[in-house]
């Protein structure tokens, strides 16, 4: 028991407007225009998973901006439908680009620096009307379906003109969508399984996490390609980027000449979850084919990580590096993110609740196994707690009837935030604030946390 992070006490309404308040200001904050970014300080560019949580706040608040969020950031989409993890900022006043800013990369005031590896450093070419540098190569997890829909289901709320305006957007965005998760399901499949792969921890959201480490060993660590002030993994990561770009970041072959193939259930799961909200998108929109042909594709994918992705022995999933077909031995909280999915097998619902309830990760989880080897509970992704997975493994306890402990995990989530601030994560055991302050998706989870109880319409009885 973690008893700072764990108060079983209601919380106060004085505690849900000051709350509220606060992250409203935060998403103000870090409005740039057309889109909203992680946060001033450390995170100036958009980054594609960040959008789609902030989206999922805004909806409370401004769906104009929610749904310009989601816009802008697909106008940076692929002609294969990958959506980069990150679109630069063409006005940000320290581009490269900027004949006032020369391209010296030791240069402390060029994005190179403030945010390594910046536009130089991808060297993206132009692509679907965008200029070269515009974006990276790489992915995140597909939440922004959910998002989509989430927005769409609050719509309501702000009037008859919010939710036609909502049904015009979904329209809008829904080819796009679509376009997402076929290149993911099909080119990203690198290990012929029916599983996407990630081809660098980035694309995880969960960076740092112990998951990779095995896979990661055997990547080269190059430091002649990574910043001066980076260690021997971000050399690692930094070489992963150069040799996807000098294959033209295609995904031909992926096993056989990329040296970081890893099937991440996190990633998945969320994939998985991405279907399903495409399928009620698809039934607003008035195609009932195509919502079958989704529900098809997530059960299909729930299978795929049953089959590829389980311990039987930990009775939890793990990430399976593509290249060697191990499972990697890290117990890591992207192998209890399956909870979101409705069809996975009984046993491994109950494997993943053991889990949860276990000493090595309790309520809210931290990012890694609190009694590994590995664990720090000061590097973001090996043992912190983070709201935006949180989020998730709530959504999964209401997935699966566990409605008392998501009220519980609510309930923590709120009394965290609202004691600390609006971190990037926090301390596992002391509760502090870690990372960035002023962090969107914290803010905008924060909302939603505050204003909806309900669970997912799919969500299956105790």
């Amino acid at each position: 028991m973690h008893p700072n992070l764990s108060p079983s006490l209601p919380v106060i309404p004085e505690v849900c407007a000051e709350l509220w308040t606060s992250a409203v200001r935060v998403l103000d904050a870090n409005w740039v225009g057309d889109h909203t970014v992680p946060s001033r300080t450390l995170h100036p560019h958009q980054r594609s998973w960040d959008t789609a949580f902030t989206a999922i706040g805004l909806a409370y608040v401004n769906q104009p901006r929610a749904w310009r969020d989601l816009g802008s950031l697909f106008a940076a989409q692929w002609p294969d439908g990958r959506v980069p993890h990150l679109a630069f900022d063409p006005e940000d006043p320290e581009d490269p680009e900027d004949p006032e800013d020369p391209e010296d990369p030791e240069d402390p005031d060029t994005p190179e620096d403030a945010h390594f590896p910046g536009p130089r450093f991808w060297n993206v070419p132009a692509y679907a009307g965008r200029p070269a540098r515009s974006s990276t190569g790489l992915v995140q997890p597909p939440l922004h379906a959910l998002a989509a829909w989430e927005v769409y289901r609050h719509a309501a709320a702000h009037g008859a003109d919010a939710v036609q305006q909502a049904r015009i957007e979904l329209d809008r965005l829904y080819a796009r969508l679509v376009a997402q998760q076929e290149y993911l399901g099909d080119r990203r499949d690198g290990g012929g399984g029916g599983l996407a792969s990630i081809v660098h921890p980035w694309e995880s959201g969960l960076d740092d996490s112990p998951a990779w480490d095995q896979a990661l060993a055997a990547v080269p660590a190059d430091p002649g390609a990574a910043h001066p002030q980076t260690d021997t993994n971000h050399a690692r990561y930094a070489g992963l980027v150069l040799d996807y770009r000098a294959g033209g970041y295609s995904d031909t072959g992926l096993a056989e000449r990329h040296a970081f193939v890893v099937e991440c259930p996190g990633f998945n799961a969320v994939l998985a979850t991405a279907e399903l909200a495409l399928a009620q998108i698809a039934g607003v929109l008035g195609r009932p084919s195509e919502a079958r042909r989704h529900r098809e594709r997530a059960r299909d994918v729930t299978t795929a990580i049953g089959r590829r992705l389980w311990n039987p022995e930990t009775r939890t999933f793990h990430a399976r590096d593509v290249r060697t077909g191990r499972l990697s031995p890290a117990r890591c909280v992207s192998g209890l993110l399956p909870l979101m999915l409705p069809d996975l097998e009984p046993d491994q619902v109950d494997g993943i609740l053991a889990e949860l309830r276990s000493e090595r990760f309790g309520l809210p989880a931290p990012s890694h196994d609190r009694t590994a080897r590995e664990f720090d509970a000061h590097r973001y992704r090996r043992g912190p707690v983070r709201i935006d997975v949180n989020w998730l493994l709530r959504r999964g306890l209401l997935v699966h009837g566990r409605r008392d402990e998501a009220e519980e995990l609510r309930r923590r989530l709120v009394r965290l935030v609202h004691r600390n601030g609006h971190f990037e994560c926090f301390h596992p055991e002391e509760g502090g604030g870690l990372g960035t302050s002023g962090f969107s998706r914290t803010a905008a989870l924060c909302l939603d946390l505050l204003a909806d109880r309900s669970a997912p319409a799919y969500a299956r009885a105790a």
